[in-house]
C-alpha cells in the first residue's frame, strides 16, 4: 500500500464510529497515525454517508499506535474469499495480513 491508494474494504457497521477530541485528532495527524480514511470516488476524505457509513470524524477508518505496530480499523479486511461479494464489484483481498506477516519476519 502507498499513501493515496484507494481500496475497497467490506463493512458491516451496526454501531460504532471513530470519535476523538480535536486535540487528539490533530496529534494523530501530526504523528502520521491516521492510516486510512473513508473517501469519495475522487479520493477525498468525506462525511458523506455513501462513503463514510458510520459518520467517523474526519472520515477516519483506521489508526496506528505511535510506533506503527498496532493497527485498529473499522472495515473488515479479514472478510475475503471466493464469491463473498457477488453483487458488489471490486477487489477485496488487499493482502493486508500477508504483508504484515512478511513485514514482521
Amino acid at each position: 500500500m502507498n499513501v493515496g491508494d484507494i481500496i475497497n474494504v467490506p463493512i458491516s457497521h451496526g454501531e460504532g464510529k471513530f470519535l476523538a477530541g480535536e486535540e487528539l485528532i490533530r496529534q494523530l495527524a501530526a504523528n502520521g497515525q491516521i492510516a486510512t480514511q473513508y473517501v469519495d470516488l475522487d479520493g477525498n476524505a468525506t462525511a458523506d454517508i455513501h462513503f463514510n457509513p458510520n459518520g467517523s470524524l474526519y472520515a477516519i477508518e483506521g489508526i496506528t499506535s505511535p510506533d506503527g505496530r498496532v493497527f485498529g480499523k473499522m472495515g473488515h479486511s479479514e472478510r475475503i474469499g471466493s464469491g463473498l461479494y457477488a453483487n458488489v464489484p471490486g477487489e477485496y483481498d488487499i493482502r493486508m495480513f500477508e504483508a504484515a506477516v512478511k513485514y514482521f519476519k
